[in-house]
């Protein structure tokens, strides 16, 4: 899960100001976590402590209310209605990286996505999301290689993945949706050689660059290893003492490199 919360640290500031390239800085002093890495914790917790997504998004929201959420999200968390509002937007994609890594199987995988996006996004193309980064992550970390990956993908769900990354970038614009953002973010990641050049061709495409990333990442994460020391490190540095600490007991939980 590290890895989806460093692609949404670094792709904080490029959300909003799109770069067009792969040659920028990683961090800037602005680099901050946003509602991705809120809402990847909270559903870390209820994986460690077998608890209901509803509750945990709302309790998250109320302790970073200011985290940048879509205004959907932002609607349902701040109101006393529990019902979904059949969303196919990225959010539940870009908050389901634990998943892939908190389960011995696919199957359960898939199930546990499924419940974690329904919650606000019930519609088929919001669970579709979250249910292809979610199994990707689990291929990635238990050895799959990419071409499984990409096929397992596209078999899967659907989505077309054979776009390369220079050519999205030429026209590629901001789309929040699952089915506009996360084949692009999943495509970043099977064009990579490494972490970092797996974030830096998310961002590179534009668009809503702090989802993109951190979907790249989570997936980045789990086949590439462990993250680069310094991009850890100053991705730590950046999470108050609440998100920090249930990160890292996730981490130690879970075996995530």
């Amino acid at each position: 899960m590290l890895g989806a919360i460093a692609g949404d640290i670094i792709g904080s500031v490029y959300e909003w100001n799109n770069v067009k390239t792969t040659e920028f800085p990683l961090f800037s002093p602005s680099s901050t976590f946003t509602d991705d890495t809120v809402l990847t914790v909270a559903v870390a917790e209820v994986l460690l402590k077998n608890g209901d997504y509803r509750e945990a998004f709302k309790r998250y929201f109320r302790r970073y209310p200011d985290a940048g959420y879509g205004s959907m999200f932002y609607l349902w968390a701040s109101s006393g209605d529990d019902k979904p509002y059949n969303s196919f937007g990225n959010g539940s994609a870009m908050r389901v990286s634990p998943v892939g890594w908190a389960f011995d199987n696919l199957e359960d995988v898939l199930n546990e996505a499924m419940r974690s996006a329904v919650v606000t996004h019930n519609h088929p193309e919001g669970v579709k999301g979250a249910q292809a980064t979610a199994g990707a992550i689990f291929l990635a970390r238990n050895g799959s290689g990419k071409n499984e990956i990409k096929r397992f993908v596209e078999d899967t769900f659907g989505y077309h993945l054979d776009e390369p990354i220079s050519r999205i970038r030429e026209h590629y614009s901001f789309d929040v949706t699952c089915q506009g953002s996360v084949p692009q973010a999943i495509r970043a990641f099977y064009e990579s050689v490494d972490f970092e050049d797996a974030i830096r061709k998310a961002i590179s495409i534009g668009g809503d660059s702090d989802t993109i990333a951190c979907v790249t990442g989570g997936i980045a994460h789990a086949y590439f290893g462990p993250l680069p020391e310094e991009i850890k490190d100053e991705c730590l540095l950046r999470l108050d003492p609440v998100l920090r600490e249930v990160t890292y007991q996730f981490m130690e939980r879970f075996s995530v490199p």
